[in-house]
């Protein structure tokens, strides 16, 4: 038998007769991870380990609901009329632009509120994130889904970096389809260590590290959704690649603004500590 013929199980492992699917598992650990990188950058520029709980829990929890939210809209078709599956975050069905967008305005607001750098926030959460957008595809191998066009054994083992059992992963139903979920966690990935290397430049001003992440991300995700066929549409158009479009410019604004401003203002390596409300 083809070892493509095996079914993927989408469950890790189950409590009490709850399966805890993959898809759940791979988020948490990514959040966790993210967290701990996070404070760690944090705590360099004086911000306190509370202030950053604080922050990442509002904007994970409007991130996971505006994710949801923006994946409901695009399929009210069937929402509609099963209401209740609406809440079952935990069987999938999170849109990432979505909780790019309601959770990239919460941390605004909240840094706002406290009268801290939103930018310098961005900037800090902006690898973590790529980050686990790479783990969170893995989700999506395991529920056998943001896979692209069908294809063939033969062309799938012709590209080199894709290993034997995402290969076979990827055989649903009697077709070989592209793995479309790999492609775009190794462009995440690749994205991570870019950021990475941008943030210790000496000249690397406040607002570089987002704006490249809007750009990289958009650039991507836009190619790879040409060859999706679960899309979100928004009309004619799929919604990704639409949304895609509208933040590599909101990217590139960021970073021709900041490019423009005098050498030495605005570095994220001052070394400037931030004052932060203690809680």
């Amino acid at each position: 038998m083809d070892i493509g013929d095996d079914e993927m199980n989408p469950v890790a492992f189950t409590i009490f007769n709850y399966d805890v699917k993959w898809y759940s598992v791979l988020i948490l650990i990514g959040i966790l991870i993210s967290y701990l990188f996070i404070n760690h950058e944090s705590s360099k520029f004086g911000i306190s380990k509370d202030f950053i709980t604080n922050l990442l829990f509002w904007t994970i929890i409007f991130g996971i609901l505006g994710a949801r939210l923006y994946y409901c809209i695009f399929n009210w078709s069937y929402y509609s009329k099963h209401i209740g599956e609406i809440f079952k975050i935990w069987e999938g069905g999170l849109a990432i632009h979505g909780g790019i967008i309601v959770g990239g305005l919460t941390l605004i607001l909240y840094c706002k509120k406290y009268k801290v750098s939103s930018l310098r926030l961005l900037d800090i959460v902006a690898p973590c994130l790529l980050f686990s957008q790479a783990l969170g595809r893995w989700g999506n191998f395991f529920n056998q889904e943001a896979y692209g066009v069908s294809t063939t054994l033969q062309k799938l083992q012709s590209i080199k970096i894709v290993p034997d059992f995402v290969i076979y992963g990827m055989y649903i139903d009697g077709v070989y389809y592209t793995p479309t979920f790999y492609y775009e966690s190794l462009w995440c990935l690749l994205g991570v260590i870019i950021i990475i290397i941008v943030r210790h430049l000496k000249y690397t001003r406040i607002g570089f590290q987002a704006s490249i992440y809007l750009m990289w991300y958009s650039i991507g995700r836009f190619v790879i959704e040409g060859y999706r066929t679960d899309s979100l549409m928004l009309g004619y158009f799929k919604a990704a690649q639409v949304v895609s479009v509208i933040l590599f410019i909101v990217g590139l604004v960021i970073f021709l603004l900041q490019l423009r401003k005098p050498k030495l203002e605005d570095m994220y390596n001052s070394g400037e500590k931030i004052e932060v409300v203690h809680f």
